[in-house]
């Protein structure tokens, strides 16, 4: 069948459509694809002489990096990050967007100071929480009566830092949390309140249920951004803190090696190694979504 030809009407606004979306294809490819190709191609090369050039080494970074002990520290590093940040961060977002969805005097103000960190850059975040930490003249220890060595001692040093991940998200999964609580019929609440349920009978089995699409997209979204932390611990942790190896992340890892020690074929391994880990999580999460998810 001969192919119809296009009119000059046609022709003119398929010209303006690849007008309009050349600019989002260029961005993808140059700032996404790329790199990622590039990066991947990097994890099978070795670096050259004073960074110059790249030896072709096939998986032999890949045998380094997954017999150093270090990668496997890193990656429990990030995952008991994972591990405070997430579900902390989501419950008590929560029930933050319960209460601040009510129809209160001040709501948009508290709204607002909950989102403030959001807002607030990394460095000043970083600044802030070391001076609450510091042992001899901090805040927290001032106000506790103690000298506690929140982000010098191994054993607590990665819980201090979870505790600033909880706090810097909490306001961004609120706003989530309040727009998803907003699209809940008020129905819903009313037929149960005629039915004589509770206000905690109704958070549980009206609530959550029906916010558990919006819950599991900040989950998800959290995890693989809980996975990828790493201006939090670079800026909060010094090269010479005695706790560092037991909080970096294995992102930092992959700072301290491509960047600083120069070696940018195994700083691309451990973000490949990292890519799959959080690819098996994604795959598992996205598994869970059918059993879990309510959809209304």
């Amino acid at each position: 069948m001969k192919k119809k030809k296009m009119t000059a009407a046609e022709k003119n606004r398929a010209l303006w459509g690849w007008m309009f979306i050349t600019p989002t294809m260029l961005g993808l490819i140059i700032l996404n694809f790329y790199p990622i190709f590039n990066t991947a191609y990097q994890s099978l090369c070795k670096t050259g002489d004073f960074g110059k050039g790249n030896t072709f080494v096939g998986l032999r970074n890949f045998q380094s990096v997954l017999s150093n002990p270090e990668t496997w520290q890193s990656l429990i590093n990030t995952i008991k990050y994972a591990l405070i940040e997430v579900p902390f961060g989501v419950v008590i977002a929560l029930i933050l967007a319960v209460f601040l969805n009510k129809k209160l005097k001040g709501t948009s103000i508290y709204r607002t100071i909950f989102f403030l960190p959001m807002v607030c850059a990394p460095a000043a975040v970083a600044m802030v929480w070391k001076w609450l930490y510091n042992q001899q003249f901090g805040l927290l220890n001032n106000f506790l009566g103690t000298k506690i060595a929140w982000i010098t001692d191994s054993k607590i040093a990665w819980i201090s830092i979870g505790i600033i991940g909880v706090w810097s998200i909490i306001g961004y999964n609120m706003v989530l949390f309040i727009s998803g609580l907003q699209e809940i019929p008020h129905d819903y609440y009313e037929a149960a309140e005629i039915d004589g349920a509770t206000g905690i009978r109704q958070f549980f089995h009206i609530t959550v249920p029906l916010l558990s699409p919006t819950t599991f997209f900040i989950v998800q979204t959290r995890v693989i951004g809980a996975l990828t932390v790493f201006d939090l611990m670079f800026m909060v942790m010094d090269r010479t803190n005695a706790a560092l190896q037991k909080v970096q992340s294995i992102v930092y890892l992959f700072y301290d090696y491509a960047f600083n020690k120069g070696n940018k074929g195994y700083g691309a391994t451990l973000v490949m190694v990292l890519l799959i880990f959080i690819m098996i999580v994604t795959l598992v999460m996205q598994k869970a979504e059918k059993k879990f998810v309510f959809y209304n």
